[in-house]
């Protein structure tokens, strides 16, 4: 797989937006399997913002944006607090 570029990041988080509002807008409460969805969702955002950050970090000192990679679920959680 490629590395991915701030427009496929966008793209990616955008789908992700997109499907949390389709949980919250289809469902008054969501059932078990859709909470487990969302949380998954939320996950992924926050390691693709992550993402995102790093690579805007990286540009900034003069550093290739290609080198930020994605961290896993724990290292971000522990990041975002």
């Amino acid at each position: 797989m490629a590395k991915p570029n701030d427009a496929s990041i966008f793209v990616h988080i955008e789908a992700l937006v997109a499907e949390e509002h389709k949980l919250f807008e289809a469902h008054g409460e969501l059932d078990a399997e859709q909470q487990k969805r969302l949380a998954e969702i939320k996950s992924e955002l926050d390691r693709y913002w992550d993402l995102l950050r790093q690579r805007r970090a990286l540009r900034e000192f003069g550093r290739d944006p290609s080198q930020a990679h994605e961290r896993d679920a724990d290292t971000v959680k522990k990041y975002i607090g």
